[in-house]
């Protein structure tokens, strides 16, 4: 098994999810059950694949968890461009989450590549 938490990347995911948490208290209550919901899982998401993948035994399973942490990734960097957009998140805000779910996801894309090399 590997140890997660020797992972810049999950260190970024998980740095990532707090702040999604904290930008998120002041949506709107209307989105209590849209956006905020939604972010909040994409972001948590990216996170607990990187952990569970990393309990896997196969080399194969470990990938694909860590695919579908970089999709949810994707995901929220949309989540985070629209809720700047409908005026959720302060502009420096917005710009400040999405720099840290680029950097995320683009660890994640790379640890995945050098894992599939490696292959």
């Amino acid at each position: 098994m590997r140890d997660h938490t020797r992972l810049r990347v999950f260190h970024l995911a998980d740095e990532l999810a707090m702040r999604v948490y904290e930008c998120s208290r002041t949506f709107p209550t209307s989105e209590r059950f849209g956006l905020t919901s939604q972010a909040r899982r994409a972001a948590v998401s990216v996170a607990a694949n990187i952990v569970e993948g990393s309990a896997r035994f196969s080399e194969a399973e470990y990938v694909r968890f860590l695919e579908v942490a970089y999709g949810s990734a994707r995901e929220l960097q949309y989540e985070i461009s629209l809720c700047a957009r409908l005026g959720y998140l302060p502009g420096e805000a917005g710009d400040d989450l999405n720099r840290q779910c680029t950097e995320t996801a683009k660890s994640l894309g790379a640890l995945i590549k050098s894992l599939r090399r490696n292959r």
